[in-house]
């Protein structure tokens, strides 16, 4: 079956998005989009996954829970975790690994958490994107440990792309898919850069305020229909580890 998707959205929880990104929020949004499996991705934090999977849930979306996981050299990779329990789990990891930096709330922004009725429950005292304690290195195998999958986000922005940050695209085992924000810059990205093109490609949105959520564009063919989203996510995670 066909799934249009968009792999990196940020909440209200992430700082530099709009306080208005709530989960049901964004649900609506991806809706009105045609967006039909959408994956949560804060900074360094998996705490607002459970209100956007009911969220999602209200909407027929397909909710999986991830994180946009800041490595010890300053790389974002997209994290994407096959349920709730995994994803709670290595959320709890990540936050052992995590530089304890006061967020500064007037400079950044708030970091709220939220219930499944976009009530603001908590916060993040510490600034969420600051870089962890986890080697880009090291993240392919962490993430199957909690039956996840990962790879480099956004790999043609400057900010947090491994390729602007390394100089190049390392051949790093595990990484078997590559994210883009722009997809017109494939071509451009695989010609300079040519293990791009072993590479499946995704493209996501990386949105952080409500108008950068965009039309579907890009889809997935998955062998599970959508009334079983436990079915639709285990083919997603079988899908992207091959």
């Amino acid at each position: 079956m066909r799934y249009f998707y968009d792999f990196h959205i940020h909440s209200c929880l992430s700082p530099c998005a709009d306080n208005d990104m709530t989960p049901n929020n964004i649900a609506g949004m991806l809706s009105l989009s045609g967006i039909g499996l959408a994956a949560l991705t804060d900074h360094n934090t998996c705490k607002n996954c459970p209100a956007f999977f009911e969220a999602a849930q209200r909407y027929g979306i397909i909710p999986v829970p991830g994180m946009e996981l800041t490595t010890s050299e300053e790389i974002h990779v997209v994290c994407l975790l096959p349920g709730l329990s995994q994803a709670l789990a290595f959320d709890e990891y990540v936050s052992g690994l995590r530089m304890k930096l006061p967020n500064r709330t007037d400079v950044f922004g708030d970091q709220l958490i939220t219930d499944g009725e976009d009530n603001v429950t908590g916060t993040d005292p510490y600034f969420l994107p600051a870089a962890t304690g986890i080697s880009v290195d090291d993240v392919p195998s962490l993430i199957k440990k909690y039956g996840g999958i990962a790879y480099p986000a956004h790999v043609d922005r400057e900010s947090g792309g491994i390729i602007a940050i390394l100089g190049t695209l390392p051949d790093i085992p595990g990484f078997s898919n590559a994210e883009f924000y722009d997809s017109s810059k494939r071509e451009e990205y695989s010609d300079r850069y040519p293990l791009l093109r072993t590479k499946r490609i995704l493209v996501s949105s990386d949105a952080h305020n409500l108008w950068s959520i965009r039309d579907k564009q890009t889809y997935l063919e998955l062998d599970a229909g959508p009334d079983d989203g436990d079915k639709v996510r285990s083919a997603l995670m079988e899908l992207l580890n091959t």
